[in-house]
């Protein structure tokens, strides 16, 4: 029996490499674990096992080729099989049965993202059996940065979901299966199905190795190359390590966990609970997702929270962070805005007070250029960026996403108005696009939309500063005449970049913000 050996994860968002040398040959006989070929990816050179024993019937790519992971690296004949067993008849010989019964073929998940290597299925918008048109929707996928729509590519029938809701599915694997619209199922015959059918379910069985259960694979369990040489220098079975990942697929923690008798061994091989056949996996989707004891609930970070949780960690600890806070009176300015709200509401601009921040905020920049740029990694560098692209954190249903305003030195503030409606309706769904989330220089947190007054934002790298604003409150306080009036005050709250801002920096920065938003007759004079 021929088998696809998919090129594995070979590092951390690394989705593709070069082929620098093959080390074996087509015809040539291999055993497990031995050395096929070297690949270069942007960090290292690796090699890459064998992980059955065979004859190497086909190699996919030519030495200096650029092979996709996930995706075939050769083929080969596992020692031990005959091809004849799911041969077809000599007259069926040029249409396999699968497609002589179905005409079904796979969709690739494409890339959804740069580094984007694998992502959870959010929800399944068909449901097999469902004729669909080409760039329908077909589900939503979950990425550790947004929520992607993925649509369809032809026109045709949903003949198999390879994934459950819930599911991890990786780039560049198959997603779902598809009739194309005008392909009628042709009839079959009698000896194909008597022979060659039953054969090739099996043969099908074992070519989507990647979604069946270990015991399944002779045995073997689903790892990397590296998980495998670390259980072998631990002197460990990896065949009896329990699986915590996606199909029961072993990582280097599961054997370090099995290693320190933490986890107790399988009867040969890891078991998640799924059963599956092919790619389409049954059982409980969650079953490895979501552990309940003595009362408490243990979930995994993942999606748009895993990548916040790295990005700040990131952040704090290599970003000397200080806090500055200020008051802004903002009496003047909800009165403009509320004598321009109706007027603009019926042109379908929905005006708040965020877009007068913004604005005020480009104006200051233009006069404080170091807080609209970055550093670079040791520190040797400073960058000054020509456009203010201004980002908005929005609390989305998927997680904190901050997307920018392109170009606010550019824009009026009804641009800003209509660039913001946009930008949160799309973000409060987690459907905002890639693009609008990359390129921010600086950052506004609007947490008193919520509560709160005073809060320390942790800096979203490589930006230099970011503000939170507090709620709105009426206090008293004291006019020009030493009178007592109600005015409406609030908060905000400064995080700087020390390594390139000091405190006159930007206690001078804010002075002028402050002034732009507390006279808007200011800002008015100063907008070009």
């Amino acid at each position: 029996m021929k088998k696809d050996f998919i090129l594995p994860d070979i590092g951390e968002g690394i989705v593709e490499c070069e082929i620098v040398d093959w080390l074996v040959a087509e015809g040539d006989t291999i055993s497990e674990d031995q050395p096929v070929c070297d690949v270069m990816t942007d960090k290292a050179l690796v090699q890459i096992p064998a992980v059955h024993n065979g004859v190497v019937s086909k190699l996919y790519y030519a030495k200096g080729d650029i092979a996709k992971v996930h995706a075939p690296l050769f083929e080969m004949q596992l020692a031990g099989t005959d091809d004849t067993a799911v041969a077809a008849p000599p007259e069926a010989v040029a249409v396999p049965a699968a497609e002589v019964s179905t005409g079904s073929e796979d969709f690739i998940l494409p890339d959804i993202g740069e580094g984007i290597v694998e992502c959870e299925i959010v929800d399944w918008l068909v449901k097999e059996g469902d004729d669909i048109a080409e760039d329908q929707p077909v589900c939503d996928v979950m990425t550790d940065k947004a929520l992607v729509q993925i649509p369809a590519k032809y026109s045709g029938k949903v003949t198999k979901l390879y994934y459950a809701k819930g599911e991890i599915a990786k780039v560049h694997a198959p997603l779902f299966a598809m009739q194309h619209a005008g392909l009628a199922a042709a009839p079959q015959a009698a000896a194909v199905t008597a022979t060659a059918a039953p054969a090739k379910a099996a043969c099908a069985l074992q070519q989507k190795g990647d979604a069946v259960s270990a015991n399944a694979n002779n045995g073997k369990a689903l790892a990397s190359p590296a998980v495998r040489r670390l259980a072998r220098e631990l002197s460990i079975d990896i065949s009896k390590v329990p699986g915590s990942g996606d199909k029961g697929r072993v990582y280097k923690d599961d054997v370090r966990a099995f290693a320190d008798g933490k986890v107790a061994a399988t009867a040969g091989a890891a078991s998640t609970g799924k059963v599956s056949t092919g790619n389409a996996v049954t059982g409980s989707p969650t079953a490895s997702a979501t552990v309940t004891s003595g009362g408490s609930r243990t979930e995994p970070i993942k999606g748009i929270k895993a990548a916040m949780a790295r990005q700040m960690v990131e952040s704090v600890s290599t970003i000397p962070h200080f806090t500055y806070c200020e008051e802004i009176d903002l009496t003047e300015l909800i009165a403009l805005r509320a004598s321009l709200k109706d007027q603009y509401a019926k042109q379908g601009v929905k005006l708040t007070m965020m877009p007068f921040f913004v604005k005020a905020l480009s104006l200051a920049i233009n006069q404080f250029p170091v807080m609209n740029a970055k550093v670079n990694q040791d520190c040797t560098e400073l960058t000054y960026f020509d456009d203010h692209n201004i980002g908005i954190a929005v609390d989305s249903k998927i997680g904190l996403l901050v997307p920018n305003i392109k170009g606010c030195q550019r824009k009026s503030i009804i641009d800003i108005a209509n660039d913001l409606t946009r930008l949160t309706e799309q973000a409060r769904e987690g459907r905002v696009s890639p693009a609008d989330l990359k390129g921010g220089t600086i950052s506004i947190s609007n947490i008193g939309a919520i509560g709160g007054t005073v809060a320390t934002p942790i800096i979203n790298k490589p930006e230099l500063a970011i503000v939170a604003l507090g709620k709105v409150q009426t206090l008293p306080r004291f006019n020009a005449k030493g009178e007592v009036a109600a005015r409406q005050l609030m908060q905000i709250s400064w995080s700087g970049d020390h390594r390139v801002i000091d405190g006159g920096t930007i206690a001078r920065f804010t002075n002028l913000w402050k002034q732009y938003l507390e006279q808007p007759s200011a800002m008015l004079v100063a907008m070009r």
